[in-house]
């Protein structure tokens, strides 16, 4: 039986002022193999890194679309990482997994991506020093719709989760908030009509191997990739 393969996308650092790398992160790569998977890379094609915010469809036609389709074609989902940077090429393959119905985990960073792709708006809180704690494994509970896709994942009303960020979601066209925190930022948005599409605020990468709840996320995603 032929492996499930995630796409990864890889995002830009730099490591001095001359060179540029394409990260693929330890703990998103190790949950996709220790879920039974296959994890592979999906880098920009484009020479220039095209970093933006909420207007990136203002440099959409300098995406080279379909050098990252025939990525996305080997593949049967897309993670698409935390951290501090968004590119523009991030938001076009959420919007493209959005529109082909392909299965799509963002992650903080990536929520943002999931968000943007759709034509949705993010703002930077004003209490960053409460939620962007990278050392702490919990900082916060969030309670969870139990309407929702992610609460059949979860099975749960309220769990606690890590935080590491400074912005959240303000306008979320076609997707649903469906888990917040107490300060009533959106921790987790998702689609209601597409197989998998669910953006979260937290990292589940980084607690899933002592943490049930996050290695459910991962589980769900994988086993709906089967089917794609």
């Amino acid at each position: 039986m032929s492996k499930v393969i995630i796409g990864i996308v890889g995002k830009h650092i730099k490591d001095d002022k001359i060179r540029t790398n394409t990260l693929i992160r330890d703990e998103i790569k190790q949950a996709v193999f220790d879920n039974g998977a296959i994890g592979i890379g999906i880098i920009s094609p484009n020479d220039e890194i095209l970093y933006t915010i909420d207007d990136w469809q203002n440099i959409e036609e300098k995406i080279e679309k379909e050098k990252i389709i025939d990525q996305i074609n080997l593949c049967n989902g897309i993670i698409l990482q935390g951290g501090s940077t968004n590119e523009a090429f991030e938001n076009w393959i959420a919007k493209y997994c959005y529109e082909y119905n392909i299965p799509c985990l963002g992650i903080c960073a990536g929520q943002n991506s999931v968000v943007r792709g759709l034509g949705g708006t993010t703002y930077k809180i004003p209490n960053p020093e409460k939620h962007n704690k990278p050392s702490e494994n919990y900082v916060h509970s969030i309670h969870i719709d139990i309407s929702s896709k992610f609460y059949n994942i979860i099975n749960k009303e309220e769990i606690m989760v890590n935080s590491r960020h400074k912005r959240s979601i303000d306008k979320s066209p076609f997707l649903d908030k469906v888990g917040f925190c107490e300060d009533g930022y959106a921790d987790v948005v998702e689609s209601k009509d597409k197989k998998f599409y669910i953006g979260v605020r937290f990292h589940p990468e980084s607690l899933y191997k002592i943490d049930e709840n996050m290695n459910k996320i991962f589980k769900k995603f994988i086993n709906i990739c089967k089917n794609n």
